[in-house]
């Protein structure tokens, strides 16, 4: 299968668009549809929270905070931001919203447009299994582009080299934010509360978000050769393989992008179609979530 369609189309969503481009705002149209995305996903989880703790109370009056867009605000940037912070502050790198604030102003700006939208419907198989298709490629551009930037540019080398670095900043990156509102309840309808975050809970690690993020970008960086432990690593899969010819070559990183954003769509569309009911039915799958 060709990946030049999908190489494309990647070209066309990180190009400028109007009217940002006017001033020389650089935003493209796959981070609206990252941020308008995910603030959906929030608002529908808020609400989803705000049910189930209403039924929990029964007759009894629920006790409920008035929620605010600060805080509604507030928990889309620590989901974006919070596991950058983190790395960024362990790599001793500036991280992108302190020397930015574009990235900050899009998605403050998608959650005043999602929280202003009168209703949102439901999550649902024939709303989520087409959208597992645009997560994939949304995820594949952090996991792939934005993640291992900071890393192999390191001034220092050892760290430029490390590939546990590399898969331990993927997994805080892309999983840091929602630990960090899981554990304070930003999403629950009460006030903040310190609980165990979902990541840690039973069975928590086998989230297909949570153990993604490092594959993906462990599978981005040996298809580059991002790293020189990647590339002896190729090569040793390559001759374990049969292949005894010439050294084996990185792949372009677009075509490895495409990749990885096909292998995420598949898996987030395996994970959506389990969730609700089209692959398998409950039984051993029942311990073994699909998350």
């Amino acid at each position: 299968m060709s990946l030049q369609p999908f190489i494309t189309l990647y070209r066309y969503a990180l190009e400028p668009i109007a009217p940002f481009s006017w001033f020389g705002i650089n935003v493209c149209s796959i981070e609206l549809v990252a941020a308008l995305r995910l603030c959906t996903i929030l608002r529908q989880t808020k609400e989803d929270l705000y049910a189930k703790h209403q039924r929990r109370s029964g007759d009894k009056p629920a006790l409920v905070e008035e929620r605010s867009f600060l805080r509604d605000a507030c928990t889309s940037l620590t989901i974006k931001f919070g596991g950058e912070a983190v790395i960024s502050s362990l790599l001793a790198v500036p991280p992108s919203f302190v020397l930015s604030g574009v990235s900050p102003g899009v998605y403050i700006a998608a959650q005043a447009i999602v929280e202003y939208i009168p209703v949102i419907p439901s999550m649902s198989l024939s709303t989520e299994l087409p959208l597992s298709v645009v997560d994939g490629f949304t995820r594949a551009l952090l996991l792939c582009s934005l993640t291992p930037k900071p890393v192999i540019t390191h001034a220092s080398p050892i760290i430029a080299s490390s590939p546990w670095t590399l898969l331990l900043s993927s997994l805080v990156i892309a999983n840091g934010g929602f630990f960090i509102t899981s554990m304070f309840s930003f999403l629950e309808p009460t006030p903040l509360t310190l609980t165990t975050p979902a990541a840690i809970k039973p069975y928590g690690w086998t989230a297909t978000d949570l153990w993604c993020a490092p594959f993906i970008t462990g599978l981005y960086a040996l298809l580059t050769h991002a790293q020189p432990f990647w590339a002896e690593l190729h090569s040793v899969i390559s001759t374990v393989l049969g292949n005894t010819g010439d050294k084996v070559g990185p792949m372009d990183p677009e075509a490895a992008r495409a990749l990885c954003a096909l292998i995420l769509a598949g898996m987030f569309s395996t994970r959506t179609a389990k969730n609700y009911g089209l692959v398998w039915k409950r039984s051993v799958a029942e311990k073994i979530k699909i998350q």
